[in-house]
């Protein structure tokens, strides 16, 4: 059996991911769910998602922040989405989040931990989206967007009785594109289910209807789809909801 009872994954997709992250998370929690508890992993907009959840911040408390100052065009300027993270979570630490980046040159996949590192240069260093955004420093390394090299990373999430998988970017999102992540997360949840064997695997992506929201990846960065988004996961999630309470028995996991 895991060492905890739950842990989660949170995967990428932008300002638009992290709408669909809190949407479904939010419900969840309100729901009973206790997810802020559970050790987290998250990767681009699912290590804001982590962050805030942990954290105790709603969506409706960031959208603004975020929506603001999250570039949709390139912006060569260090230390921009730090700020933006300093301003919803400050600067503390959170020890049960974790972060996937890539470190440079060779982009390497590198977890860090809230542990050792502030959340905002956690999610400041996983968000850095090559092209887009300089990259971040934490610990005297340059790290970007922990999203070039997976979307969720699901594969490195904590040993638990059950897994909690949030893939904005899967499922019916972009065609062709959502399905080949999605074949690609799954076979991350086949090495995560090998090293536990006992443990029960959860995956929630996108329905049709909030896929339609976005038919193109700079859709993912604009404010009212991501407000939209929100509203359609919370909503996906009663769903969710049901079927958590029939395995658990109207129990947390957590």
């Amino acid at each position: 059996m895991g060492t905890t009872p739950l842990a989660c994954a949170y995967g990428g997709g932008g300002l638009f991911g992290i709408a669909y992250l809190l949407g479904v998370g939010e419900a969840l929690v309100d729901g009973g769910v206790e997810l802020g508890r559970a050790p987290a992993i998250g990767t681009s907009a699912g290590s804001w998602a982590a962050a805030a959840l942990a954290l105790g911040v709603r969506w409706q408390d960031a959208i603004d922040e975020i929506g603001d100052d999250i570039p949709r065009l390139p912006d060569p300027r260090s230390g921009r989405l730090r700020r933006v993270a300093a301003e919803i979570f400050d600067d503390v630490r959170v020890p049960t989040m974790r972060a996937v980046v890539c470190s440079l040159p060779r982009l390497r996949r590198v977890v860090l931990s809230g542990a050792d590192h502030p959340v905002s240069d956690l999610v400041a260093a996983s968000s850095a989206v090559p092209g887009m955004l300089a990259p971040h420093r934490v610990g005297g390394h340059r790290y970007v967007d922990g999203g070039v090299r997976s979307m969720a990373s699901a594969d490195l999430a904590d040993p638990a009785d059950s897994l909690l998988v949030m893939a904005p970017i899967a499922g019916p999102m972009f065609g062709p594109a959502g399905r080949l992540a999605e074949r690609v997360l799954r076979r991350e949840m086949g090495e995560w289910q090998r090293r536990n064997p006992d443990g029960r695997l959860w995956l929630i992506r996108p329905n049709r209807a909030i896929a339609e929201l976005a038919s193109r990846p700079d859709q993912l960065f604009e404010p009212d789809r991501a407000r939209r988004a929100y509203d359609l996961a919370y909503a996906q999630a009663a769903g969710i909801l049901s079927r958590w309470n029939d395995t658990y028995g109207g129990r947390s996991a957590a």
